[in-house]
């Protein structure tokens, strides 16, 4: 299930405006280039960023996402055309045999379920060509970013276009293992409206995630550091192995 953020309509539309600087990004698009990527599948592709800066770099893109009000948002978007958009999860996927699937931002940490996510992975290794690559981030653990998840430290107020002024901050709620649970809380001064969005993320180590990628039939080829978050995040790729020769 996705979360309210992402699936209220009210907060759909909000999200690329309180989360406009998105250079977590870039080193997403240097990874298309740096493996020649003309397919790719955006899982988890909420408004759509990512899928249409693809798309204007002439990309085949496939934007897949669980929450449709997000989904509509991408939709409304212009260059939307060039991207294939759909509402759904990796479980559900059709044949496609991209050459690259990527889950950017918290897609990969949002499935929290051990079932899901390893339906997930063997959805992502059936969707890859032979030899295609999967790259997503998850935040390392042992830096306990959910520490910094209160309201002294998230709270702002943002004058909006078309919107008007809204406030909005951050409530740690629960930390049991590897799942942190938390609440966005969103106050539009307009009408007062005040709005909630639960979410919990799992935070998993490197070993588990190289365990489950194997477990999938995918390669796991290392580690990098995310630029915009240095030392604080995974940045997994993996490979289907080619098929081999008859």
């Amino acid at each position: 299930m996705a979360d309210e953020c992402f699936t209220l309509p009210r907060l759909a539309a909000l999200y690329d405006a309180l989360d406009p600087e998105r250079d977590d990004l870039l080193p997403y698009l240097a990874l298309v280039d740096e493996l020649g990527a003309s397919q790719v599948l955006d899982l988890g592709c909420g408004t759509g960023v990512f899928a249409l800066l693809l798309a204007e770099r002439g990309v085949r893109v496939l934007g897949v996402d669980p929450a449709a009000a997000s989904v509509a948002v991408a939709r409304r978007k212009p260059g939307a055309e060039r991207v294939r958009w759909l509402v759904g999860d990796a479980t559900d996927l059709p044949p496609l045999g991209v050459d690259l699937v990527t889950m950017t931002a918290n897609a990969a940490q949002e499935i929290t379920g051990p079932d899901h996510w390893r339906a997930a992975l063997r959805g992502v290794r059936d969707a890859l060509r032979p030899g295609g690559h999967l790259v997503f981030e998850s935040r390392v653990p042992a830096r306990r970013a959910w520490e910094s998840w209160t309201r002294a430290a998230s709270h702002r107020v943002s004058d909006l276009p078309g919107v008007g002024a809204v406030e909005d901050w951050v409530e740690l709620l629960d930390v049991t293992g590897p799942l942190v649970a938390f609440r966005r809380h969103y106050v539009f001064a307009a009408d007062g409206q005040h709005l909630t969005s639960d979410s919990t993320l799992r935070f998993r180590e490197r070993a588990e995630v190289e365990a489950d990628l194997r477990a999938a039939g995918l390669e796991p080829l290392g580690v990098r550091d995310a630029p915009d978050r240095p030392g604080r995040e995974y940045v997994f790729l993996a490979r289907r192995p080619a098929d081999p020769t008859p």
